[in-house]
């Protein structure tokens, strides 16, 4: 029995940072840009909760 292609397992995308863009597809640009957002927001999100845990760690030391 054949595959037929929509029930082959998707990669995953990936991008590598300075990897050669030429040979992507306008859609394929797209869908990088969008994971690359999405990824920006998970590092803000978790830069933000380091920031606040590192200002109570700062409040909780200088009490003396």
């Amino acid at each position: 029995m054949a595959f037929i292609e929509d029930d082959k397992p998707k990669k995953k995308l990936v991008h590598e940072i300075g990897q050669d863009l030429s040979a992507l597809s306008v859609e394929d640009l797209k869908a990088r840009i969008a994971l690359l957002q999405g990824e920006i927001g998970r590092i803000e999100v978790e830069l933000g909760s380091k920031g606040k845990t590192m200002s109570a760690a700062e409040a909780l030391f200088k009490r003396s």
